[in-house]
């Protein structure tokens, strides 16, 4: 880091320092126009929509450009306080906010991860219920819901089953601020629990239900993720709530937890291409406010941490002959494709988080053969960067065959459709049995 960058540190306002409580959206919404004012080389604040009582749904950007997307820059997100009553998350990331400003410059950890990164953070997508909250309580508040007494982590689409719910504005808005940006990695803060939860919430036999879980194709690298988080919060290894979960070193498959149809995490990584968990925060669900610096404590290396891991696996853009960037493209790993083909944006980026290993990859063009790459993802580094592998093929792209317009995936039960097309995904007498048998004896 030169010594201009530090200085720069040095002299760089400072927001008040923020305080160890509950903020409300008034107090909550000045702390995050402060910040964007004192600190606005390296932050963007903006409301992707807004609440069924008008309230903003408040994102605060934090980057090296914190306006615009940078190619090559990989975009993560936290968002917390889904369910209003849940407000552990919400202080953290307020208080997230303010760790990573004030280190910018003479923090070369935080310096590195500002710029190669663009963080966004949403500290309440339920202001609403949180607002409701007259007298908070460890297991129960009036404000878990939104103010149409819906769950908002039980109302986006499902890859599983139809979920018929009508649609919350604070949903609709999260899931268009999905399509506007290039999320790879992402955690949503939850509480009543100490844990990190990874998807499938929700499943079908294909992916193991009756084995009481539901993988993923990229299950080694959720399991990593999860004990990314969990392994720096010593609370969350051990599980050191009262009601014993039998959870292992603080992680749990979702639906190994409990099913959970319309969750946000398995929106993000079918549909929105970006790897999402679950972090259950506090056993507590709005505990009291003398214990939010424990919580900081327990939880600020995990946050920094889980934000770093954006940058593992491969990256690149995909180009024809003529080296034109080709968006809408296909870019999977052979034996993990998703059922929602990961494709690539409309710079031509591509993004797979991987753990180190050797893959192929395989590049599929309407109208051409797929084309394979071979690549090696190294051990971890601590470069802030992904191994990067740009593609040129072998042909002249045609922007009629790779619009960018022409829908992904519609939002229906993928894998029911699949499981109706193969009838080898049927569960027989005979599979029931031995997975019963594996259940009882394992």
């Amino acid at each position: 880091m030169d010594c201009a960058r530090l200085w720069l540190g040095l002299l760089m306002p400072a927001a008040a320092a923020l305080d160890f409580s509950y903020h409300h959206q008034p107090e909550m919404e000045a702390f995050l126009k402060n910040v964007a004012q004192n600190y606005s080389s390296i932050t963007h604040l903006h409301s992707i929509g807004k609440s069924v009582q008008g309230r903003n749904l408040w994102v605060l950007v934090v980057g090296r450009s914190p306006k615009e997307h940078r190619i090559g820059i990989p975009e993560f997100k936290y968002v917390a306080n889904m369910h209003g009553d849940e407000a552990v998350g919400r202080e953290l990331l307020l208080h997230l906010i303010e760790y990573l400003v004030t280190r910018d410059g003479s923090d070369p950890e935080i310096t590195n991860l500002i710029n190669s990164t663009r963080i966004h953070i949403m500290p309440s997508m339920n202001p609403d219920g949180f607002e409701a909250v007259v007298k908070p309580d460890c297991f129960y508040n009036e404000g878990r819901d939104n103010s149409n007494f819906y769950d908002l982590n039980r109302n986006f689409p499902d890859a599983f089953e139809f979920n018929e719910v009508p649609r919350q504005p604070e949903t609709v808005a999260v899931m268009q601020w999905l399509n506007t940006e290039t999320f790879v990695l992402s955690a949503n803060l939850h509480g009543g629990a100490l844990v990190a939860s990874y998807p499938f919430d929700n499943g079908v036999p294909a992916t193991g239900t009756l084995y009481s879980r539901s993988l993923t194709p990229d299950d080694d690298v959720f399991q990593y993720l999860a004990n990314t988080y969990a392994s720096r919060n010593p609370d969350m290894k051990r599980n050191s709530c009262r009601i014993k979960t039998g959870f292992s070193n603080g992680i749990t498959n979702g639906y190994s937890w409990y099913p959970l149809k319309g969750g946000m995490q398995d929106y993000n990584y079918i549909w929105a291409q970006c790897f999402e968990i679950t972090l259950e925060l506090s056993c507590c669900k709005y505990p009291r406010k003398e214990k939010l610096p424990s919580f900081w404590k327990d939880n600020k290396d995990s946050l920094i941490e889980y934000i770093k891991q954006v940058h593992i696996g491969v990256k690149g853009r995909v180009f024809d002959q003529n080296k034109t960037p080709l968006s809408n493209v296909t870019v999977e790993v052979q034996d993990r494709k998703h059922i929602c083909p990961y494709r690539t944006n409309r710079f031509g980026e591509y993004y797979l988080l991987l753990l180190p290993g050797s893959y192929v990859i395989e590049v599929t063009v309407p109208g051409h053969d797929p084309h394979l790459i071979e690549v090696t993802i190294p051990p971890k580094s601590h470069n802030f960067s992904a191994l990067k592998k740009d593609i040129l093929l072998p042909f002249r792209g045609q922007s009629d065959h790779i619009s960018e317009l022409n829908p992904l995936c519609p939002r229906i039960p993928l894998y029911r459709e699949l499981e109706g097309h193969s009838a080898a995904t049927k569960p027989s007498l005979f599979l029931f049995l031995v997975t019963l048998f594996h259940i009882l004896f394992k």
